[in-house]
């Protein structure tokens, strides 16, 4: 079979599944964020994943949606198949080089954002210097831009990688708008979605994460 040269859009299920390995335990409200999918679509397809015994549910408060051991074998399974069929291993490959290039840099922009100098002292960000949280969402917004370079290719064959795009622009958008809690604090922000492009390079490529 010849690779595909055109886009690619995983297939619904999948993507879900495949959102639960990356973000970890979730409720339909992230992993629709994370799929581009409604709640309502996310919802059915887990209650179909749950008939497999491909996922399982906690009830709750905090109650959410995660895999069982044989949604974690077959979610690897089905994207390692896509890779094949798509032919786009290389792509996945180079872009997680050039993603680790840039890792460090988040954390440390993470860092400047959590924590600044007064007299010489690092100090506990109480974001009342305005000039030094535009400075650091500057870098932030820079650093973006090179991401978006390494991943343009991957993103424009393999459609799931693209929805990291606009989720960490809007990120960086809110946190201008003054919601500071989403540069580096909760499920939204640009440094958890950071993270779960990560995760997703990894499980792509079959990479233990530690």
């Amino acid at each position: 079979m010849e690779p595909e040269t055109t886009p690619h859009t995983t297939e619904a299920d999948l993507l879900v599944l495949h959102a639960l390995r990356c973000a970890g335990f979730s409720g339909t409200t992230r992993l629709a964020e994370a799929t581009g999918l409604s709640e309502d679509e996310v919802e059915s397809e887990l209650i179909d994943l749950a008939l497999s015994g491909l996922v399982t549910r906690t009830g709750g408060t905090f109650g959410g949606w995660g895999l069982s051991e044989a949604g974690r074998a077959e979610g690897a399974t089905r994207i390692a198949a896509e890779l094949g069929t798509t032919g786009t291993r290389p792509l996945v490959e180079r872009a997680h080089e050039g993603f680790i290039e840039l890792n460090p840099e988040l954390l440390d922009l993470c860092t400047a954002w959590q924590l600044r100098l007064v007299d010489g002292v690092p100090t506990a960000n109480d974001h009342t210097d305005a000039g030094h949280d535009a400075r650091v969402l500057d870098l932030f917004s820079d650093l973006d831009q090179r991401l978006t370079t390494v991943c343009a290719d991957l993103s424009a064959r393999l459609v799931r990688f693209g929805r990291y795009r606009g989720r960490l622009s809007g990120a960086l958008t809110r946190a201008r708008a003054g919601a500071l809690d989403q540069v580096a604090d909760g499920t939204t922000s640009y440094h958890a979605v950071w993270a779960q492009l990560h995760e997703d390079l990894l499980a792509t490529l079959g990479i233990p994460r530690y």
